[in-house]
C-alpha cells in the first residue's frame, strides 16, 4: 500500500484505553511521505462526525458528510491496522491541518 500524507484511510483503532478514540473509523495520515515509505508505522489523526468546535479540530467534508480531524488525538499506528484508503484531503484542508498542528504543538 503506497500511503501518502493527507490521505484519508479506514483504520481499526481497537483496542483502546480510556478516552482514546475507538472503533474502525476514517483517519488522516499526518506523517510525511518519507516516513510512510520506509517505516512499518504511520502517524494518524482520527476523524469523528460529532465534535464541538475545538481549536484542535479541523472541520472537513468527506463523502458528502461533515467530519472533524481530531488533532488532539494524534497517534502512531502499525500499517496492519489500515483497512483501506478512502481518499485525500483537499489542498485547502491540508493547509488547515498544518496550521492547527503548528498552533497546537509548535511554540
Amino acid at each position: 500500500m503506497d500511503l501518502k500524507q493527507y490521505q484519508i484511510i479506514l483504520v481499526n483503532l481497537d483496542p483502546t484505553i480510556g478516552s482514546e478514540i475507538k472503533k474502525t473509523r476514517p483517519c488522516v495520515i499526518i506523517s510525511p511521505n518519507e516516513m510512510n515509505k520506509y517505516l512499518r508505522t504511520v502517524i494518524i489523526a482520527p476523524m469523528t462526525t460529532t465534535s464541538k468546535d475545538y481549536p484542535t479540530r479541523v472541520k472537513i467534508k468527506h463523502n458528502g458528510k461533515t467530519g472533524w480531524i481530531v488533532i488532539d488525538q494524534i497517534r502512531t499506528i502499525d500499517k496492519q491496522r489500515i483497512i483501506k484508503v478512502l481518499g485525500s484531503l483537499s489542498s485547502k484542508e491540508s493547509k488547515k491541518v498544518k496550521e492547527v498542528i503548528k498552533e497546537t504543538f509548535v511554540d
